[in-house]
């Protein structure tokens, strides 16, 4: 596989704890993170700045369910922080009604090429929210499948942008989004509104770190990308869906 335009390496931190959760407790993982460490914690763990206004840039460090356990992602600048999780010295967290120790199960540091390729590469794209009010009212006006198909790749396109922009990636080249395979909608709740969500299986010619996220409200979970070998079949991207 040739590369087609220069490209940036991107570090990744993964950080997995001994903690079974559900995938509706996550922002309550968040939460919880951020209240262990009070003051001390950077901005980016919460994305808020010292006068309380939303710092309105991607995430870069996004709270995750891998494999059933409770994770930290974080992306380079972000992966230069997060350890502050650890040094505030409490694993003993609140989720919900429930309190839970927390624990280092495994770190796995990465560094990946962000850049285009010549050759498409395949992923598939779980709990997607790519519309907001005004491309919703869009998506429900189109009467085919094709055309809704033809808008949720321009908005996926968007989206990959816009995560490139928030790790400092400029590409010199045309970005190609092919999705494959697109899943019936399904309605997620998100701080007490239902939102529309969609899984996906996606050709790109853009090489992404896995567990990135895109679209809608990344930081606890939603849209988030996996690296596959080969394109798969929908049967596997719905038993995502059904691990809510």
């Amino acid at each position: 596989m040739k590369n087609s335009t220069m490209g940036r390496f991107v570090r990744t931190l993964t950080i997995t704890y001994d903690l079974d959760i559900g995938f509706w407790e996550m922002p309550l993982f968040r939460g919880a993170v951020i209240r262990a460490m009070g003051a001390m914690a950077d901005v980016l763990f919460h994305n808020h700045t010292d006068s309380d206004r939303l710092r309105y840039a991607y995430p870069l460090i996004q709270y995750k369910r891998i494999g059933n356990k409770a994770s930290i992602v974080a992306i380079d600048q972000g992966a230069d922080v997060v350890g502050q999780f650890a040094s505030c010295g409490c694993n003993m967290l609140q989720i919900g009604q429930r309190e839970v120790s927390c624990n280092v199960l495994r770190i796995q540091p990465c560094r990946v090429l962000v850049q285009l390729w010549e050759s498409l590469l395949h992923y598939r794209l779980c709990r997607w929210m790519p519309l907001n009010d005004k491309n919703y009212a869009i998506y429900c006006k189109l009467e085919t499948p094709i055309e809704r198909k033809n808008l949720l790749e321009s908005i996926l396109r968007g989206n990959l942008l816009a995560m490139l922009k928030g790790m400092g990636v400029w590409l010199d080249g045309n970005l190609v989004v092919k999705i494959n395979y697109l899943s019936e909608p399904f309605l997620l709740q998100y701080k007490g509104v239902r939102l529309m969500a969609f899984n996906i299986d996606f050709e790109s010619n853009l090489s992404i770190p896995t567990n990135l996220g895109v679209g809608r409200h990344v930081s606890v979970g939603f849209g988030t990308i996996k690296q596959c070998r080969e394109n798969q079949t929908g049967a596997r991207v719905d038993e995502e869906k059904n691990e809510l």
